[in-house]
């Protein structure tokens, strides 16, 4: 059985979840990127300042293109705090404010995700997902070079 945009519905399925768990961790790491920006203090305030709004911005757009990208697939996105807490492999980021320590949270981050999205991948490939893997092979380009960036900042 397909859904109506022909997908094998049982791996349709099978990828509303594993969407779902992207969606939860990325509304982490959204929600450490705004406290990283509110609260990074030090000689590199203004351009971490930044840096972290440029990626909470981007994280932004990725929930919304996830979120409708499992409505799509005919499931329904996670939408409640405690959903993402649950779900989140990505843990909150309480009271750092160096560079060093912000910096490497996020690259920590975007490693989870990067994981997340390369299990999405072969899942996608395999239904047949072209929307999925077009979407998702962007996000991994995106980060990828966000993590070599981050890397090469801290030394």
């Amino acid at each position: 059985m397909q859904n109506t945009i022909g997908i094998n519905q049982v791996k349709a399925d099978e990828l509303v979840t594993q969407l779902n768990d992207l969606l939860a961790n990325y509304q982490l790491y959204y929600q450490n990127l705004r406290a990283f920006h509110w609260n990074i203090t030090g000689p590199s305030f203004f351009e971490l300042h930044v840096k972290f709004e440029e990626l909470y911005d981007a994280a932004n757009a990725s929930i919304d293109e996830i979120a409708e990208r499992i409505l799509t697939l005919e499931g329904q996105p996670l939408h409640t705090f405690s959903d993402y807490l649950n779900a989140s492999k990505i843990k909150e980021a309480k009271g750092l404010s160096t560079a060093k320590e912000t910096v490497a949270t996020v690259i920590d981050n975007l490693g989870t995700l990067i994981a997340l999205e390369r299990e999405i991948l072969k899942s996608a490939a395999e239904a047949d997902d072209e929307g999925t893997v077009s979407m998702v092979s962007d996000y991994i380009k995106e980060q990828e070079k966000e993590v070599w960036m981050l890397r090469s900042y801290v030394g």
